[in-house]
């Protein structure tokens, strides 16, 4: 798959979602395909380079292509193991000076400071995690002029269109109205649904569902 996806592990996990995700990240060298996110790529091309934040930054591939062009990133995960081999992709980039990676367990704490581009891309959930209020911080987070960027699922994979079913994937409206954006401080760029094109468990063409939401912070 040319993306990664980040999600939450289950508020039961007994270890806590950090040794969760150190775990699964321990299972392989390499989760994700070293790939940024489509949609990042999509919607940042043409963004005036600044200061972004990369919620979830998993192996840190949207990080890195941000540094590429120009941003200073703080990447951002809630696995110190994912966070340590992100560190080792901005080294081989020749990013290294340009970002900075932080763990945060999201629901407990957040990166400081403002950013003219906050990055969530499939920053889903299970149990109690609080992703409403979320990516409620991170619009706080977005400085005047910036973008927030909110990419998620829509629904699950062709081969399996229920999976996950329990979490529930809202629509670009409905993180739009639970973002709670004070009226006149905001525009509404884009709040659209995706194709995503992937490849089934067996190397077949398949497809997912997917949305994003892209709001400028006026004020």
């Amino acid at each position: 798959m040319h993306r990664h996806e980040h999600t939450q592990a289950p508020a039961s996990e007994p270890a806590g979602g950090e040794e969760f995700w150190d775990g699964r990240y321990n299972e392989s060298t390499r989760i994700w395909s070293g790939e940024p996110n489509a949609l990042l790529v999509r919607e940042a091309a043409d963004l005036a380079p600044g200061r972004a934040l990369d919620l979830g930054c998993g192996e840190g591939a949207d990080s890195v292509w941000l540094a590429r062009r120009g941003w200073r990133v703080t990447g951002s995960d809630i696995s110190k193991v994912a966070l340590g081999r992100a560190a080792g992709h901005a080294e081989e980039a020749g990013v290294a000076d340009r970002v900075d990676w932080q763990r945060h367990d999201f629901a407990e704490s957040f990166p400081e400071g403002e950013f003219d581009l906050v990055s969530a891309c499939f920053l889903h959930s299970y149990g109690d995690f609080p992703r409403d209020r979320i990516l409620r911080r991170a619009a706080a987070a977005v400085a005047p002029g910036g973008v927030l960027l909110v990419v998620g699922h829509a629904g699950g994979p062709s081969w399996d269109p229920h999976a996950h079913a329990e979490i529930g994937f809202p629509t670009p409206q409905e993180v739009l109205a639970q973002l709670e954006l004070p009226a006149g401080a905001w525009e509404v760029l884009l709040a659209a649904g995706h194709v995503q094109a992937l490849t089934d468990p067996e190397g077949r063409p398949a497809t997912r569902p997917d949305n994003v939401l892209k709001v400028r912070r006026l004020a």
